[in-house]
């Protein structure tokens, strides 16, 4: 399985959450150095709670299932700074 299928599996498993409060997350990119590249969808773009989401929720769900992946960042929360 690749590191995509394995992180998208991953995101599965909150996926549910995220849906269920109007959101919902895609990868953008998985880099070379294996750092994960989301873009938060719906509300989860725009929720004042997105970055707690995404440390709390969704990189420790990732980073619990593959190993591998050395970090996890939202590139539109990086755009809002």
């Amino acid at each position: 399985m690749s590191l995509t299928e394995q992180v998208e599996q991953a995101l599965e498993t909150i996926r549910p959450y995220l849906i269920a409060d109007g959101g919902n997350v895609a990868i953008e990119e998985i880099t070379t150095d294996n750092v994960v590249k989301l873009r938060l969808l719906g509300n989860c773009g725009s929720c004042k709670m997105s970055f707690m989401t995404m440390k709390a929720g969704i990189e420790q769900a990732i980073m619990k299932a593959v190993p591998e992946i050395t970090s996890v960042v939202a590139v539109d929360l990086a755009e809002q700074d």
